[in-house]
């Protein structure tokens, strides 16, 4: 990567000896000069000023406590093996929905008219809005701890991802120019994201709307522009006005969990006609009989299923993890419906290092099985993936591992 030729210029290193760890204070010495050489002209070339830059970053030293750095002569997995990745039933503790939920409907009736005018011009509910809005910031009402610079420049020059972050640190730069934000205001997640719709620097440049009319799209403290900014990211993202976002349902044994993902989908009819029923006998609503639908078993056999629409997909534009869509179309359905948890339960799952899943999510792959690549996430290719080795093998597909699976695996 490029952040190590830095290194071994500025330290005068052999790349032999990278294999050893480096004096942090040798790496602080070359992040900054990283900063200088690499960033300060990329971000010149986005029309960032001297000043900017150095209010920006004049002061800033790497967070050496961010997860998924790559840091010099060190093993990426060692890293990673800190890192877990946790069961779904972790992410829909009664609790935490039951409180957001009850919240949403207080901002629903506090932001009525906004919400109505937003969905007319948009087509995103209400609930949905509301529904990230609590996810991403519980409402605005929770801590932003980190500062953005910090954060975007030590992932853009030792993580896993450093381009990525990179892009992000030189978005957040013109975010500053332009005046959108102070530099007080530019504190984020552990991973960059922005203000109370937890943006990245680049989706605010591209996404972020005035909702209240005073000409500035501040994300930080305005409800209404926050709730236009989440509104008009799901609408660029292509949000289905006509339709729900999934509804629970009951997969019999005979349909097999390996038909998940956005590339088995179907017309939902036809998963009707193969046994597949919505939860408490209901109906699906009419006009989605001959719409496309999706299989989604986020813990295999082992938690509820859902048949999903491509609304479930615009979520994950918002954040790629199938778990985070559920939770926002669960609690949106709360926030206006009201109503409990899922029919299904979810059975016991232990937590699996990232290392584990990656060693084998590799396996899997090296015997032909497309998981989506090996990233330590059990995404629906995985799970999938996981489901046709068991098939293949004589076993019945659960689409979701456990130790002894992995070890089956490996073998």
């Amino acid at each position: 990567m490029k952040y190590f030729a830095h290194i071994i210029a500025f330290l005068g290193l052999c790349l032999p000896s990278m294999a050893q760890p480096q004096d942090r204070a040798s790496i602080e010495a070359s992040f900054q000069a990283w900063l200088e050489s690499d960033i300060w002209p990329r971000a010149n070339s986005a029309g960032v000023t001297r000043s900017t830059f150095d209010a920006a970053l004049s002061n800033v030293v790497l967070n050496w406590d961010l997860p998924d750095l790559v840091i010099p002569g060190e093993s990426d997995e060692r890293h990673q093996s800190q890192a877990e990745f946790r069961a779904p039933a972790s992410y829909f503790a009664p609790r935490g929905v039951t409180a957001t939920a009850s919240i949403g409907r207080q901002m629903a009736s506090r932001h009525a008219t906004t919400l109505a005018q937003l969905e007319q011009q948009t087509g995103v509910p209400a609930q949905i809005i509301l529904s990230i809005w609590g996810r991403e910031s519980s409402f605005g009402r929770a801590a932003i701890p980190h500062d953005a610079f910090e954060i975007l420049s030590t992932k853009g020059f030792m993580s896993s991802r450093a381009a990525f972050f990179t892009d992000e640190l030189i978005a957040a730069l013109r975010i500053l120019e332009e005046g959108f934000a102070t530099r007080e205001q530019m504190r984020s997640s552990w991973a960059g994201a922005l203000g109370q719709p937890q943006f990245m620097p680049s989706s605010y440049l591209t996404y972020a709307t005035d909702g209240d009319g005073d000409g500035r799209a501040d994300i930080w403290q305005s409800e209404r522009d926050t709730l236009a900014s989440i509104a008009s990211y799901l609408q660029q993202y292509g949000w289905n006005a006509g339709r729900d976002w999934g509804f629970e349902v009951l997969v019999p044994a005979t349909v097999s969990c390996s038909l998940e993902g956005l590339d088995n989908g179907r017309p939902i009819q036809q998963w009707l006609s193969m046994g597949i029923t919505r939860v408490s006998g209901r109906r699906f609503p009419s006009p989605e009989i001959d719409e496309m639908g999706y299989l989604l078993m986020p813990a295999g056999r082992y938690g509820p299923a859902f048949i999903v629409t491509s609304n479930f997909y615009v979520l994950k534009e918002y954040n790629e993890s199938d778990v985070y869509a559920l939770f926002v179309g669960h609690v949106g359905d709360r926030i206006k419906f009201g109503g409990g948890g899922f029919t299904a339960g979810w059975d016991r799952l232990n937590d699996l290092s990232r290392v584990r899943i990656i060693a084998m999510q590799r396996r899997l792959e090296e015997r032909g099985f497309d998981v989506g690549g090996a990233d330590g996430l059990i995404g629906n290719k995985t799970r999938r993936s996981i489901g046709q080795w068991q098939e293949q093998t004589g076993e019945s597909a659960t689409c979701y591992p456990d130790l002894e699976l992995i070890s089956d695996i490996m073998r």
